[in-house]
């Protein structure tokens, strides 16, 4: 991930424009900043993102952060880019612009998976469209003050990067990431906090249960409604409720909670769904990643 800083303009209105290439996760950055209160508007056609930041800028407009997605499924609009974006620069308008990629043989595989045809794919050939798209965009990539590579990254992964490293500290005030994962996959890097659910019943010997995961509500109840975790969380919430305020504090913005258990497919996760829906109802900033529910 990389980044430069631009001067605020003389406008309040906060604008932040996302493009790049197809398939390197436009929509999931779009949802990250949504998360973090701003107006998300998608495929917004380039010649309307002037009119569209004076419109926001205007006195009594009630909203202050606008994220935008604007990238060649606008067709032959998208070719005005470059001229719109000088025009918000010729008007002193503020606005950042990040952009995304992703390896050629990631994104391709991405379109092979999901089987959405390419917007610059000549009768079905995803590898020209790619190489079409990324010649395009050489040019706008240049001019982005933020350019995110996710050829290692899953969408909570993109999302939480987000959050980090772009929405602004402050806007959305401490935001945790609650990561459930599986100890034969190894602990998560950059944990700030780790807990071992290994003890918790373990719905893996259940046939019934095995196939599913802890987002399964089966499989949540199983874990959640047995004497250890109703003890678990007797104590867990009292030490939480104690540790974020004080994180808060001392102005961190970022907290990261780790829960294992052996493969990161029921209790793990169940823990973290769980913890998610009791903190989001006291109105704090979750995130939540399933790092290892995937995998076998």
């Amino acid at each position: 991930m990389a980044g430069k800083t631009r001067r605020r303009g003389q406008h309040g209105v906060e604008l932040t424009l996302i493009t790049g290439l197809s398939g390197a996760g436009k929509s999931h950055a779009l949802a990250a900043f949504e998360d973090a209160g701003f107006f998300s508007i998608d495929n917004l056609p380039p010649q309307m993102i002037p009119a569209a930041a004076e419109l926001f800028s205007h006195e009594g407009s009630k909203v202050e952060k606008v994220a935008v997605v604007s990238d060649v499924r606008g067709g032959q609009y998208f070719e005005e880019i470059d001229r719109c974006l000088n025009e918000l620069d010729s008007k002193g308008m503020t606005y950042r612009l990040l952009f995304l990629e992703a390896a050629d043989e990631v994104l391709l595989r991405r379109f092979q998976e999901t089987r959405r045809p390419h917007p610059l794919a000549p009768n079905g050939n995803i590898p020209e469209g790619v190489r079409r798209e990324r010649k395009m965009l050489a040019g706008l990539r240049q001019r982005a003050e933020w350019v995110i590579d996710t050829t290692e990254m899953n969408v909570h992964e993109l999302r939480s990067g987000i959050v980090e490293s772009i929405v602004p500290a402050g806007t959305m005030g401490l935001v945790v990431t609650l990561v459930s994962f599986g100890y034969k996959f190894g602990a998560p890097l950059g944990s700030d906090l780790i807990f071992d659910v290994r003890f918790l019943p373990n719905p893996n010997y259940d046939p019934k249960l095995k196939p599913l995961t802890g987002v399964d509500k089966s499989v949540r109840d199983y874990v959640i409604n047995t004497q250890a975790s109703n003890l678990f969380f007797e104590r867990l919430i009292p030490l939480l409720d104690y540790l974020l305020p004080m994180y808060v504090g001392e102005g961190k913005s970022n907290l990261t909670i780790g829960f294992g258990c052996t493969g990161g497919h029921h209790r793990s996760v169940a823990i973290v769904e769980e913890l998610a829906k009791h903190y989001r109802s006291q109105s704090y900033n979750i995130i939540i990643r399933h790092r290892d529910i995937g995998k076998d």
